[in-house]
């Protein structure tokens, strides 16, 4: 692990304990800039660790203060995530500088670091996330290209453990919808821990919403519509979230 402070942190508020791993791309050309910005005092970010695409490790910031990676973010209810969790920037250009796959030997690293982040703290499987995740209308990273099955296999994070019949007739939602079926999708993805009114209205927030969900759990599909596979991974997760020791 190579160190590399950032000025930018402060206190944990009083009280705060780190229980949220939250992963990132950089969405820079390379490590380079994105290490130059992260510790950039002008910038106001920064994370905890960057893990380039070679698989080297930096620390940027120690856990027991708060780095600002995750900005205006909610999960499960409560906000201020930077004051709840571990941030970790993987570095990727993004879907704006071409996005592509992680390398192997970068996974690699970022696998071990995040099993070595979840034995330090009590971080429940439910609370291992992408920025999407906790701010779906404004983030994209880590994207859908991310191998949040290979984590979660790992230990660290949650994958549904039932297959899906992806042809299989049922629940379906798209923009505009409304009604029961609407609800019951809200509902599930609220469970999970996403920001979501159950109102039953598919409206942009629903949408977004959607769409950080597949990105972390279907990401060969990103498109909005809860089809009857998206449908099927949302209350399995939820279950899987809501059961003992998620």
């Amino acid at each position: 692990m190579i160190s590399r402070p950032s000025p930018n942190h402060d206190a944990r508020p009083a009280g705060a304990a780190v229980d949220m791993l939250i992963l990132h791309y950089t969405g820079m050309a390379d490590a380079a800039l994105a290490l130059e910005r992260l510790c950039d005092p002008a910038s106001g970010v920064s994370a905890h660790y960057i893990v380039d695409e070679a698989g080297a490790v930096y620390h940027l910031v120690p856990e027991a203060r708060r780095a600002w990676h995750a900005g205006e973010s909610l999960w499960r209810g409560r906000g201020d995530v930077n004051a709840l969790s571990i941030g970790v920037e993987v570095v990727n250009p993004g879907h704006e500088l071409g996005y592509r796959p992680f390398p192997e030997a970068q996974m690699a690293a970022v696998e071990t670091l995040c099993r070595e982040v979840v034995a330090r703290h009590p971080i429940p499987a439910r609370h291992v996330l992408g920025h999407s995740d906790v701010a779906p209308a404004r983030r994209r990273d880590p994207g859908e290209l991310f191998d949040w099955r290979r984590l979660a296999a790992a230990g660290v994070g949650l994958w549904p453990r039932s297959n899906v019949v992806t042809g299989e007739m049922g629940l379906s939602v798209r923009p505009g919808d409304s009604g029961d079926a609407v609800a019951d999708l809200q509902r599930g993805l609220a469970d999970f821990g996403y920001r979501l009114v159950v109102d039953g209205v598919c409206g942009d927030a629903t949408r977004h919403v959607v769409v950080a969900f597949q990105r972390h759990f279907r990401g060969r599909r990103v498109d909005g519509v809860a089809d009857p596979e998206t449908a099927q991974l949302v209350f399995q997760v939820a279950a899987q979230a809501t059961g003992a020791g998620a």
